[in-house]
């Protein structure tokens, strides 16, 4: 719905995202890669949930926590690849206000302003899992209980609402009076908001600055359980108890490497990179989006044991599990 005038406040019935703007006759084999990734990512986070729900061997803290990571991929990518897809493809950029809040909502609820809070939480919950493991595995099992896995879930998903409900209702209470085209491949919050007819300076903080604060509090605390662990890892007493140490944290540190160095790039950029030109902007939050969830199963996949003979077991030619 366009207004006749841009001075006329009005309620947004729908939005019409326009993809990556200025790349138009390209998008179409844009599109192409987004779509594999999406199809990879597809398949490997399922195979990984699969393999963990299903093989008891698995149902222990560090690879609940993995399954953890895979199901937010999954929610996050098929949240927004599918619409960027047909934004693409077909021209479909056609989304209505309440579907924008909906697919925003979830976006930032698992990927919040180029930081997942879900997905940073996660991670931090590994770290505190390998930091119990090596620093005090006598009492491994009975400090990380499925119980209190039960829990820290429960807190990821309530400390992820709290801090997206509030960008929900800072845009139900803009008034807009300008164009409806958002320039973007999917509906993010300050991309909205910069259609209103009002000051947004607290949408523009309050997006930036409470994700960034919380993203960074896991790194501190990350890293924290990490100098532990390397204080521990070095009293061991021979070399080969060091190695099996390490080898123990290796997927989940280049998880960490992986997810963290783009999110603070890409947060950076899209908060001071002024200069930058938009295109490049909408081209790193998409990327953003897909590479991670494509990535991590990866990963874990080839870094992690204990999955990586499951998958061997399930494509042997017996077709069963070891």
């Amino acid at each position: 719905m366009m207004p006749a005038d841009n001075h006329t406040v009005y309620d947004p019935v729908t939005y019409i995202l326009t993809g990556i703007p200025g790349t138009e006759e390209s998008q179409v084999w844009i599109a192409i890669s987004f779509c594999l990734m999406y199809v990879v990512t597809l398949f490997g986070n399922s195979l990984l949930l699969f393999i963990i729900l299903t093989e008891r061997s698995l149902h222990e803290p560090m690879y609940l926590f993995v399954s953890m990571l895979a199901a937010a991929d999954l929610l996050l990518s098929t949240t927004t690849v599918p619409k960027m897809l047909a934004v693409f493809w077909f021209r479909a950029g056609e989304i209505s206000f309440a579907a924008c809040l909906t697919q925003m909502f979830f976006i930032h609820m698992f990927f919040v302003h180029f930081g997942f809070v879900a997905e940073s939480a996660v991670l931090l919950a590994m770290a505190f899992d390998r930091y119990v493991a090596i620093c005090d595995p006598l009492r491994y099992t009975t400090i990380l209980t499925n119980v209190k896995i039960g829990k820290i879930a429960t807190a990821i998903v309530i400390r992820s609402f709290c801090i997206i409900v509030p960008d929900v209702f800072l845009l139900k209470w803009l008034p807009f009076c300008r164009s409806n085209v958002l320039p973007h491949s999917y509906c993010e919050h300050i991309g909205v908001a910069r259609l209103a007819c009002a000051d947004i300076t607290v949408n523009i903080w309050y997006g930036f600055a409470v994700p960034i604060v919380t993203v960074i509090l896991d790194v501190v605390f990350i890293g924290v359980s990490y100098a532990l662990i390397l204080k521990a890892v070095f009293r061991l007493p021979t070399k080969d108890a060091r190695l099996k140490a390490f080898s123990t944290c290796g997927s989940h540190i280049c998880i960490i490497i992986l997810f963290y160095t783009p999110a603070f790039f890409t947060l950076l950029t899209h908060r001071f990179g002024h200069h930058v030109p938009r295109h490049i902007h909408i081209l790193l939050a998409d990327l953003y989006v897909l590479i991670p969830p494509v990535l991590n199963p990866i990963v874990y996949g080839m870094k992690t044991k204990q999955i990586r003979i499951q998958v061997g077991c399930m494509f042997s030619q017996k077709r069963k599990w070891c």
